[in-house]
């Protein structure tokens, strides 16, 4: 079973156990004001195993499925079995933390603010994605096709505004977070990454 599969079979178990048991959803979710106040950190990765609803968690596992599965399928490629495997764990397990870190400085105030949910590492995923096909065709809406590119690009503009704008029970702070920290840890793994994404956004574009 790839690393994949496992994380979805493990997100789906803790989630669906969480939606019959809402003082282990309690326990788990994000929550910035008793992280800061209790020093309960962890929080920071179990809300990521943690879902609102039917919903949110099928979406959720089935944009992971589509994207971590071709992550995972290149970091195998690149840098071997067993090492490529590790660094998807490591990119979507580090990915949770790091993008509910800006809400924890913003909220650890706000003891109304919580969150919960896998999206801050899917964006992750999503982006480690696009930069090695930046081209590739995106169905928006599962209809509406949208090169990976522009879609990514979108998809930051909006985090960024929504994140100031929308008063939602969406933490877009995590999905924009989330989407850079995936760009930023694919780069660092060298092995020209970077430079192979600017050759085909710039050479294979399929507009001239």
């Amino acid at each position: 079973m790839s690393v994949t599969l496992i994380i979805i079979v493990v997100t789906s178990l803790i989630s669906i156990y969480a939606f019959s048991d809402a003082n282990f959803f309690e326990k788990w979710k994000h929550n910035p004001y008793i992280e800061d106040k209790n020093r309960q950190y962890y929080r920071l990765l179990t809300s990521g195993f943690l879902h609102g609803g039917w919903p949110h968690l099928i979406i959720n596992m089935i944009v992971l499925y589509s994207f971590g599965s071709y992550v995972e399928s290149k970091f195998t490629e690149i840098f071997g079995p067993g090492q490529g495997e590790l660094l998807l764990l490591l990119l979507y397990v580090s990915a949770i933390i790091v993008a509910d870190l800006p809400t924890l400085r913003k909220y650890k105030d706000a003891p109304g603010f919580s969150s919960v949910g896998a999206s801050g590492a899917v964006s992750a995923l999503l982006f480690a994605c696009i930069l090695f096909n930046p081209w590739a065709s995106f169905e928006l809406y599962f209809a509406i096709p949208i090169r990976a590119i522009v879609f990514g690009v979108l998809y930051l503009v909006y985090s960024q505004w929504a994140s100031r704008n929308q008063h939602d029970n969406t933490d877009h702070e995590a999905h924009f977070y989330g989407a850079v920290y995936g760009v930023l840890f694919t780069v660092a793994l060298g092995s020209n990454i970077f430079t192979d994404f600017v050759n085909m956004l710039v050479h294979e574009s399929p507009w001239w």
